[in-house]
């Protein structure tokens, strides 16, 4: 058995942040991965056309200034291959990969309460004794993977997303269909209508999907951006949602039409993702974000030809942003080529697969290739995935049977030096994530650095903490209008799963101010022993 101070479980954008800052503690560390590789979701969602919804500038780390001088994006949006570029470029300029125990994937951990510290075990059957224990598995790394009848017997290739094969596929002179309108799904279907001879797209609902407004970076706009980085950054830190888009200081419902069409036009143009922020309450008032729905309706319309096609592609029954919007490049365009099909799976549902195509109540559509971009066990996917036992032999299965429950986002009562990044109960999927995650590695850091010089062995979260957490986490949600869609943000997307809100929604600034009060109050919702 193999010891250290600390056991990190996954080296996707949190793992290395978390290795990089517990070395400047002076800690040892060894990041536990199940891949051959570092990235994460970035390593595995390698589909034609995979790409970041945040500018890249603010999807980059701040804890290096020459870091940040020293990369050079090439385009606003930056491609699946950039970003891991960028990822391998971390790892390699601080290191890291010494660290990283790569094909090792974590089968379970037990914590021992006489020795207040952490037995881990992968599948391989090695074993680290540590007093930490942190899960950096990320929110999208467990995958949904549809079994539909007679899929085995299909006699062409089945691919997903988020377990892209490493070598090109290419898509000319095949029949293919796509599974799913999410954001894979979005950002794939363009690339692929463009090749394929024929590309059929099941759609389950529709979603509401803002253009990138990619383009590339040119020399100007990197200097400038370089010569004021640190003002970027605090913008990104002192905004809701870690983008450095500062809400629109009026309600929608406060401007005329005219001056809410001017306002909608420049933010459908530039902000992509940042269009919900257009206006303060777009996410609050129902009001007001169908001012913002009925907009961007609109602009659907205006790209869509045909009119059934066009009314299948329109989202209803929800407000806009309640799941998380797509960022697309001429998604909806694209259907108005003659090689596309939509089919509304709602309606119609995916009876079974033979093995020429895929069947649904309706009809057959002989396929070559089907691809699932059908999303992931969101939030507690990968954290439920492998055996965690606490205190009393309770597992955190148990632990969060109804939904998952915690302080901060980050510990979990009965589970003592166990810490989680940016899971439920944090900003997460609702915040630029790589801010949140050097926002929680920071105060992790800070957390260890006070226990030490406490000389205790063990910090957990009380019970009495977590309770509070909890209620706060619902009641901010509920001052929103993302209980009203039904999406990973509740645990909608998998069957079965317990219908709870999971991220925090009271945004990244809030929550900073919820940590460093915490911290000011000695750690107050922790005990120490």
């Amino acid at each position: 058995m193999k010891k250290c101070d600390v056991v990190i479980v996954g080296a996707g954008l949190g793992g290395l942040r978390a290795l990089y800052a517990l070395r400047q503690l002076g800690l040892s560390a060894t990041v536990i991965e199940a891949s051959d590789d570092v990235g994460g979701v970035w390593h595995h969602n390698r589909y034609p056309g995979a790409r970041c919804d945040v500018e890249s500038y603010d999807y980059s780390y701040m804890f290096s200034p020459e870091l940040e001088q020293e990369w050079r994006w090439s385009e606003r949006y930056a491609t699946q291959p950039e970003v891991l570029s960028y990822i391998h470029h971390v790892a390699e300029r601080f290191n890291l990969r010494r660290d990283i125990e790569f094909n090792t994937r974590m089968e379970r951990a037990k914590f021992d309460e006489a020795s207040n510290r952490w037995c881990v075990t992968a599948q391989d059957g090695q074993e680290w004794d540590s007093q930490y224990l942190i899960m950096a598995v990320g929110q999208l790394s467990t995958t949904k993977q549809p079994n539909y009848p007679g899929q085995e017997t299909f006699k062409g290739n089945i691919y997903h997303s988020a377990a892209w094969p490493r070598e090109p596929i290419s898509f000319g002179g095949k029949r293919v269909g796509i599974i799913g309108t999410g954001s894979s799904g979005v950002q794939m279907t363009p690339v692929i209508a463009a090749q394929a001879e024929h590309l059929t797209v099941f759609q389950r609902s529709a979603n509401f999907s803002i253009p990138a407004a990619n383009a590339p970076v040119s020399d100007e706009e990197d200097n400038a951006v370089k010569a004021d980085y640190a003002a970027r950054r605090q913008r990104a830190l002192n905004s809701p949602s870690g983008l450095g888009f500062v809400p629109n200081g009026v309600s929608a419902l406060e401007a005329t039409p005219q001056e809410r069409e001017a306002v909608y036009e420049a933010a459908w143009n530039r902000l992509g993702f940042g269009f919900a922020l257009a206006y303060k309450d777009i996410l609050l008032d129902d009001a007001s974000n169908a001012t913002a729905a009925d907009f961007i309706r609109q602009k659907i319309a205006q790209q869509v030809d045909d009119p059934v096609t066009r009314k299948l592609l329109t989202p209803e029954g929800f407000p806009f942003g309640a799941k998380r919007p797509s960022v697309d490049s001429n998604y909806f365009k694209t259907f108005n080529r003659e090689n596309v099909t939509l089919v509304d799976i709602k309606s119609s549902p995916i009876k079974d697969i033979s093995p020429d195509g895929l069947r649904t109540t309706e009809r057959e559509y002989p396929l070559d290739v089907i691809i699932y971009a059908t999303g992931f066990d969101a939030f507690t996917g990968s954290l439920l995935r492998p055996e965690i036992k606490g205190r009393n032999g309770e597992t955190l299965r148990e632990k969060w049977a109804s939904g998952p429950v915690n302080y901060l986002g980050l510990g979990v009562s009965g589970f003592p030096n166990m810490f989680v990044l940016v899971g439920p109960g944090s900003p997460s999927l609702l915040s630029n994530v790589i801010l949140s995650i050097e926002q929680q590695v920071d105060w992790l850091s800070d957390l260890i650095g006070f226990a030490s010089t406490k000389g205790s062995a063990a910090i957990e979260t009380t019970q009495e903490a977590e309770l509070e957490w909890v209620e706060h986490v619902n009641a901010r949600a509920h001052e929103t209008l993302y209980p009203k869609a039904a999406s990973y943000y509740t645990g909608a997307e998998v069957e079965g799963k317990p219908r709870v809100f999971m991220p925090y929604s009271g945004g990244v600034r809030g929550y900073r101010r919820i940590l460093e009060r915490v911290a000011n109050e000695e750690y107050n919702g922790f005990r120490f022993f």
